[in-house]
């Protein structure tokens, strides 16, 4: 059973940058694509960005393309989404979520993180 652990969210304004890590324990994490998901209030759970094993595909959302970044280090067991030129429609609690199909699809994922909020201030 792996446990995935977010952090790295917070407050920030509009047009800032922020980092979210997400680490692995517990399981194969190199044998998991990896994403990021994240839900508004009173919003859907929505893709925002993929990985697949190895690192060498990624794929992302239209919402985020150009502006987040998704990476790994598998050496670190560790996931991560750089999210650059930040909107306040950013606002969200974001997950990590681990599955062992590319790409990444929410109703296949095996394992998902608790969740960290990101607030971006207009």
């Amino acid at each position: 059973q792996m446990q995935l652990v977010e952090s790295g969210g917070g407050l920030v304004q509009a047009g800032g940058s922020l980092r979210l890590s997400c680490a692995a324990s517990g399981g194969p994490f190199s044998a998991y694509a990896m994403a990021w998901f994240r839900q508004a209030p009173g919003k859907e759970r929505e893709f925002i960005a993929g990985i697949n094993s190895s690192g060498s595909r990624t794929d992302y959302a239209d919402s985020v393309k150009g502006r987040f970044t998704i990476s790994r280090v598998n050496a670190k067991n560790t996931a991560y989404l750089q999210m650059n030129s930040l909107k306040a429609e950013d606002t969200a609690v974001y997950h990590c979520a681990a599955d062992l199909a590319y790409p990444v699809q929410a109703k296949s994922v095996d394992y998902w993180g608790q969740g960290t909020q990101v607030t971006v201030s207009s």
